[in-house]
């Protein structure tokens, strides 16, 4: 299976980056004839290589009726080609010393290879391999199929915390795209076909709707060439437009209980929808991350001194703002009631710290604080050769822009305390909220 990292990755994504004069980063992009974004980060610090190619497409791209498609056919680009056999791929980066993995969400699919920086030829030209000349046959697709399918009772179905997300999904954006399940539901799955796969790969996996990125002991120049001779050939597609509507806003705020016998510990959720770097401005954005650290950002936190330390209310709180989306984003809490505590007082209590920010803002010298602490965090972002490419080519594959990564940290630094209540405000709104339970005893 290819599924070690999970359906969906913790998007890091624009608050990665150092300041864009300090050119932590520094990218070299350009664009292949046929339309393919390449992104080079050099880093000649260990001769290794991050190799990835991200598309433009994800589970909120599927037609109706269709869900699971996007993560089926990740599934399916490990099937082979003329030239690469079924299984073949990844035992060939192993044999190298490399490792690979995929991922699907909602607005991208991608594939990574990492490995000595003298196989960076080979492992590019295996994936272009696979963009132009994926082969599946009826056999294949009908096993990978019940794979997949598998993997969805195994890791959604029977994991309470995982079904309880995909409500809430379900909730705050009803009939909007985000609304589904990035594996699909058992049902869509199983009436997937070979034609809806191959069909999906020939519209979606196309040059002028990828991005390559490289990162590591390499070369801009270098890159260029490799990327024009197994990349440059492979021909356009007339991929089909994107569009994220914007979702109504819930009317009231919904709430959703699942209990279930393997749960040991209750938690409790809140999650509302928020401007991201494709629907609001780099100010909203950078405050909402500022907020989310404010609220949830470890243990000197306001909810986890006011939740854990003083009321002791729960055992632990966090906060999250992904500003990272091709539609809106979405503003997340959570925390661990501890035991005998009422999940309400935990709702109430977080609502009361939010309206107060939404109320009075936060004081200059608790910002400064909480945005010198994420601007320290952010220092060794270049060094890490796989989260420094996925932040850019995220960016990338959601309509942002590599100004947007970069440039993050003068955007933290030019927000206001007034910034970050106005943030709390739209916060502040009606949400859905879930709750995990366990099952009570007989």
């Amino acid at each position: 299976m290819r599924r070690r990292l999970g359906l969906t990755i913790l998007l890091a994504g624009c608050a990665l980056a150092a300041p864009a004069r300090a050119k932590v980063f520094d990218p070299t992009v350009f664009t292949l004839a046929n339309g393919l974004t390449v992104v080079v980060v050099e880093n000649h610090r260990a001769p290794i290589v991050n190799h990835m190619i991200w598309y433009k497409v994800g589970a909120a791209d599927e037609a109706p009726g269709k869900g699971g498609l996007a993560h089926l056919l990740e599934h399916l680009m490990f099937k082979g080609t003329p030239k690469i056999p079924d299984g073949r791929f990844s035992k060939i980066v192993a044999a190298h010393g490399g490792n690979d993995n995929a991922m699907t969400g909602r607005d991208f699919t991608a594939y990574y290879q990492r490995i000595a920086a003298q196989h960076l030829p080979m492992v590019m030209e295996m994936e272009a391999d696979r963009m132009a000349n994926l082969e599946i046959d009826e056999a294949s697709f009908a096993a990978e199929r019940e794979v997949v399918r598998e993997e969805r009772r195994q890791r959604v179905e029977n994991e309470p915390g995982a079904m309880l997300s995909e409500r809430l999904n379900l909730a705050l954006w009803m009939n909007q795209p985000y609304a589904r399940p990035i594996g699909g539901f058992d049902p869509e799955i199983a009436g997937l076909t070979l034609i809806d796969a191959l069909t999906f790969h020939r519209r979606w996996y196309a040059p002028n709707n990828a991005i390559l990125l490289v990162a590591g002991d390499v070369t801009p120049d270098a890159v260029k060439a490799l990327a024009e001779t197994h990349f440059g050939g492979i021909p356009r597609a007339a991929t089909p437009g994107r569009v994220r509507a914007a979702p109504d806003a819930p009317a009231a705020d919904i709430r959703i209980a699942l209990t279930a016998p393997t749960v040991r510990q209750a938690q409790w959720y809140r999650t509302g929808i928020v401007p991201s770097c494709a629907t609001g401005t780099p100010r909203q954005v950078a405050a909402l991350d500022l907020l989310a650290e404010i609220l949830g950002g470890g243990t000197t936190s306001r909810l986890y001194r006011e939740l854990v330390l003083e009321r002791k209310l729960a055992l632990a709180a966090w906060a999250n703002a992904d500003g990272t989306a091709l539609g809106p984003g979405t503003f997340s809490v959570g925390a661990t009631p501890a035991p005998g505590v009422d999940p309400a007082e935990i709702d109430a209590a977080v609502a009361a710290e939010l309206r107060a920010i939404a109320a009075d803002g936060v004081t200059p010298a608790e910002l400064a604080r909480v945005r010198e602490r994420m601007l320290a965090e952010r220092v060794y972002a270049r060094d890490d050769l796989f989260r420094a490419p996925q932040a850019l080519a995220l960016a990338l594959a959601v309509g942002c822009t590599v100004a947007d990564v970069e440039e993050v940290n003068d955007r933290l630094a030019a927000v206001t305390p007034e910034d970050v209540r106005d943030a709390a405000r739209l916060v502040d709104a009606p949400h859905a909220q879930g709750l995990l339970l366990p099952e009570a005893t007989p």
